[in-house]
Order: structure tokens, then sequence, then C-alpha cells
């Protein structure tokens, strides 16, 4: 009775095959991972569109206003030229006919220019060359003029007006009304060649005037039918809006899109540019809905590999459960044969000596064990500036100077400042490609600063253009590295120390009436000097303060050493040591990958004698 108990209790345990566990973790990783990323991926991608959409759209719409600003500006220009060249050598004269054939030749997109005289005399010039390739009549200028002789009216007191007069003449002109010192003028102009700048696409731009009539429009049928956009509400918000240019998210009959518009400068039209919001977005539902199809599939293949790879692990572990029951039925003998050399095998093979060892002992049991001057923009006198303050310097420096002596005498000093020039100028590179400024060079040492002369915009992005600097300048050294070898008296390898710190100094033009310098002066630039001392002895290539950290400890890999006690300070400054970019996957992700990389020594910051080093600072037994 109590071997069929225990045999019954044994069946009763295995609910789930290990197949069908197997089977459902990886089904719910694969949905967990593959569904988390193609979300994740998604939501990013669709806000970065989005954003990038939004700066595209209105810097489209600006484009397009600054375009169509600059061609009715300067055929307002020209017009003017020549009316005034007419008011002086008289309309009828030879001089004047032979500068409105030159003007009508350079300025072939005009059809007609009328003069509005203050005797409310209309004269009017045509170029009958266009007239004449539109298979026009010349005859329509005066008809069109004479029937919105009003708006000559509004231009003579000050007004500027442009009108869509395509379904007047059958073809695509505007009347841009504009007023002159006596009287007014109007111009007939064909915007033909800013049809490609107000073109559709996914962002479908035009050109309405102040009436909300449509000037300029992909859609040549509301141009010519002379459509007028004012029944639309965000047309009319834009009419109504006091600022001269904007964007906004617009949701309106069921539709969403960005509007952005821009005002002319005349004042007389207003250029705006949509885009569908849908349209946004369909390549990425495209690519969400295959994801979602390529994850079915993989989750179907999984589940047949699963299933059957299973099934090689559950054959042999039902012939070890089996034995499970053996020995709980008191038959210690059993005969087990491994079918593989794995876990599963060894597992076997185990459990044969444990059968064993039980026959003979009675019972076993098996334990696991875990294991910017020039230009006038730094002005005269001293500023208090948030900057970033970097201090670099060549280690064991004076050695290689003296090796430089002993091998090559009197040519040392070339050699080593082709040397010492090869290396300054990839560090000057770094410097400033990250928008920093090197303020001078000490010797072999480099000192450089953020945030003074140039400013990325906040103090916290300077200090990580800074710390990104010195990490470039490892890379640099480590490629520049390569084809050196240690004891090369000629070309040495070459190893640094860089100490940052970043707090409010004094910058400013420091010097006498002879030569001044732009540099830095104040507790800040004391200090990253003293923290890239502490390189040396603490086995470290980048150090940066506890005031540096905080603005960038989100960014970099870091790892604090031991807090320094400085003269002159109250409290020990807390260090950090630079490892890496927080976002890179390749390279040192620990200080000690840094010092393999870098070939230093490990050292053990505790038996480290810093008053060699520096006799201002010491290292703090406390926190």
């Amino acid at each position: 009775m109590g071997k069929k108990y225990k045999n019954r209790l044994s069946d009763k345990f295995i609910r789930f095959s290990i197949g069908a566990k197997l089977v459902t973790i990886i089904t719910i990783l694969v949905l967990v991972s593959l569904g988390s990323i193609t979300f994740l991926v998604s939501y990013f991608v669709s806000q970065d569109l989005e954003i990038a959409a939004e700066v595209n759209n209105f810097e489209i719409n600006r484009r397009c206003a600054s375009e169509a600003d600059y061609v009715f500006s300067n055929a307002r220009s020209n017009a003017q030229v020549l009316i005034k060249i007419i008011n002086s050598a008289g309309l009828n004269s030879y001089l004047s006919r032979q500068a409105s054939d030159f003007y009508f030749e350079q300025n072939a997109q005009i059809a007609a220019l009328v003069i509005l005289t203050p005797g409310l005399n209309a004269h009017f010039l045509v170029n009958d060359r266009y007239f004449f390739l539109k298979d026009l009549k010349t005859t329509l200028v005066e008809s069109y003029y004479y029937e919105n002789y009003a708006f000559f009216e509004r231009a003579a007191r000050g007004e500027s007006i442009y009108l869509n007069a395509s379904s007047s003449f059958g073809a695509h002109l505007l009347a841009l009304f504009f007023p002159m010192q006596e009287g007014s003028f109007s111009i007939l102009f064909s915007p033909e060649h800013l049809n490609n700048s107000f073109g559709s696409g996914i962002n479908n731009s035009f050109l309405i005037n102040n009436f909300g009539d449509i000037l300029i429009h992909a859609d040549r049928d509301a141009v010519f039918n002379n459509e007028n956009f004012s029944e639309k509400e965000y047309i009319r918000k834009i009419q109504e809006s006091p600022i001269n240019g904007r964007q906004d998210l617009i949701e309106e009959n069921g539709e969403k899109f960005f509007a952005a518009f821009t005002r002319l400068n005349s004042g007389a039209s207003i250029a705006i540019t949509t885009i569908d919001y849908k349209k946004l977005f369909e390549g990425i539902e495209a690519t969400t809905l295959r994801n979602i199809y390529l994850t079915a599939a993989v989750i179907f293949l999984s589940i047949l590999f699963i299933w059957f790879f299973s099934k090689s692990i559950s054959v042999s572990l039902k012939s070890l459960s089996n034995a499970a029951r053996k020995i709980e039925g008191g038959i210690f003998e059993l005969d087990l044969k491994p079918k593989g050399r794995d876990e599963i095998g060894y597992l076997t093979t185990s459990f044969n000596r444990m059968s064993k060892a039980l026959s003979i002992f009675g019972r076993f049991t098996n334990r696991e064990i875990a294991i910017k001057a020039m230009r006038g923009e730094i002005k005269p006198g001293g500023l208090p500036k948030h900057a970033t303050v970097f201090f670099s310097d060549i280690r064991k420096f004076t050695e290689i100077s003296e090796n430089f002596t002993n091998e090559f005498g009197k040519d040392a000093s070339d050699k080593i400042v082709h040397w010492l020039n090869s290396y300054l100028t990839q560090m000057v590179d770094c410097v400033e490609k990250t928008n920093g400024v090197v303020d001078k060079f000490i010797g072999d040492a480099v000192m450089a600063h953020w945030g003074t002369a140039y400013s990325a915009g906040s103090p916290s992005k300077d200090a990580f253009n800074g710390v990104k600097a010195a990490l470039m300048m490892r890379k640099a050294l480590v490629q520049l590295n390569k084809n050196r070898y240690p004891g090369d008296p000629g070309d040495p390898p070459i190893c640094i120390g860089c100490g940052i710190n970043s707090g409010v100094v004094t910058a400013g033009q420091i010097g006498s009436d002879v030569r001044m310098e732009y540099t830095v002066i104040g507790d800040p630039v004391n200090l990253a000097s003293r923290i890239e001392a502490l390189n040396k002895p603490l086995g470290t290539d980048i150090l940066i303060s506890e005031s540096t950290y905080n603005l960038v400890k989100y960014f970099f890999i870091t790892e604090e050493m031991p807090s320094v006690s400085v003269k002159g300070k109250e409290k020990p400054v807390r260090i950090f040591a630079v490892v890496n970019h927080v976002s890179v996957t390749s390279g040192p992700k620990t200080l000690k990958e840094v010092r393999k990389l870098l070939g230093i020594k490990p050292v053990d910051v505790s038996k480290v004698n810093m008053e060699s080093e520096e006799i201002k600072y010491k290292i703090s037994d406390g926190e």
C-alpha cells in the first residue's frame, strides 16, 4: 500500500510537462520582448518623427514665404524703378519706351504694369510677348483694372493688396496693388515659377490673401475658380492672429494635421503649409504590422522547436523519474544509460552513483554551492561664467624629454616639438569639436574650458562636452599609440591624466596693454588643476569633481574614488573616475577595463603616499 501511495503522489505532483512549461516560457518571453521592442520602437520613432515633421513643416513654410516675399518685393522694386524713369522722361518719350521694353524683357513673369497718377489717370504698360505666348487679348487688362478700380484707391491710401486674377484672364495671374509716393500702381504678375515651391506632396503649401482668396495652390481648379478658404476655421484663426507666424496641430472635421503659417512682409498675403498627421505614421503602422506578423511567426517556430527539443529532454527525465519512483519503492540497484554528454547525461551518471551509494549507505544527500573676440562677442573686462575647466598632463614627460636629449643631442628639441605637436593637434581637435576653448599650453599640459566664450546652452551641456572631449582624447591616444612601442626614444607612447571641475569662474581678457589673452580664473580652476594631479597616484586617466559629476552623472559611467581633502576646502572633495559613455555598446565598462586598455597598473589606494605627489591634499579617511 505504501509503495502504491508514493507512486500516485508522484503522478499528482507532475501537473505540467517540461515541454509545456518551456513552450509557455518561451512564448511569454517572445511576446514580452518582441512586443515591448515593437511598442517602444514604434512609440519613440513616432515621437521623433512627429518632432521632425513639425520642424520640417515649419521650415518649408518659412522657405516658401521667404521665396514669395523675395519675388514680390523684387517685382515691386523693379516696377518702382521703371515708374521713376517714366515720371522723369515722360510717358511717351523714347527713353520711357526703351525702359519699358527692357523691363518686360528682364521680367517675363510680369504681364502688365498699371500706374494710377494723382489725376486719377490710369497708364497701362502691357507685356505683348506674354499675351502672345498665352494667346490672350491685351484688352483684358483695361477691363480687369477698371472693374477693380477701388483697389487702386485703397493702395493709394497706403495699403498693399494681392488679388487672384486667374478667372478673368484664363491664365494664372495675380494682381498686386502697391502704394507709391503719388498715387498707386499695380503689377499683373504670373506666379507660375513659384508653383514648384508651393507644390503638393507630404507637405502642402499654398498662398492666400487677407480676404482668404487662393493666390497660389497645387490645385489649379481652386486657383482658376478663385476659391476662398475663409470658411475653414483654422484659416480664420490664422487671418485673425496678431503674430506673423506659428505652427499648430489642427483637428477639424475629423481631420488632424499640422498647419504652419508665415505672414509676408508686405502684409498682403499669408503662406500656409500643412501636413496630414496620418500620413506621418503610415510607414510606422506598416512596419508595426509586419513586426506583429514576424512575432507570430517566431512564436510558432519557437513552439515547434521547443516542443521537439523538449522531447529529447523529457525522455531522459522520464527514465530518471521512473528511477526515482523505484528508489522511493526501495529498489536501489539501477542501471541507467546516459543518452548524451550534457547536463542530463551527467545527471543520469550521478543518479547511478547515488543509487549505488544508497544501496551501501542507505541514503545520500547531494547539495549544490552557489558562485569668440574677433566678432566682438567677448567684451573687455571680467564676467562670471558657470564653466567646466579641464587640465591634462603627459605622464613621465620629464623622463621622455631626457630620453630625447640623450638619443638625439642637438636635434632633440626639434624632435620633441614635432612629437609634442602631433599629440597636441589631436587634443585640440577634441576640444574644438565639443565647442570648448583651449586656454593655454603649459609645457606639455593643456588647459581648456567650456561654457565661457561659447556655451552649449546650459552648464550641464557644457560639462557633458568637457567630459566627452576627455573621452575623445582617450580614444585618439589609443589610436595614436597603436603604432608605437614602449622605449622608442623618437616616438614613445603617450599617457595623460585629465582633471575636470565645474563652477562659477571669472572669465575675461587678462593681460597688459601690449598682450592679452582670454582666460578664466578662480577657485574652480585651481581645483581642476589639483584634481588632474590625482590621476597618477589613483591609477586613472580622467577624474572629475563632484560638481561636474552632478551635472553629467546620467550620461557617463563613473566610479567614485576616495574623497580628497584639499587645502582651503572645509569638506573633503568627492572625485569620480570616468569610465565611458552610458549609451555606448563597446569599450570599457569598468575602471579595471580602462586600466587594462591604457596599460595602467592597478593601484591600492590605501597604500598610496599622496604627500609625495602634492602637499596640498591627502586621502580622506572619512566618507
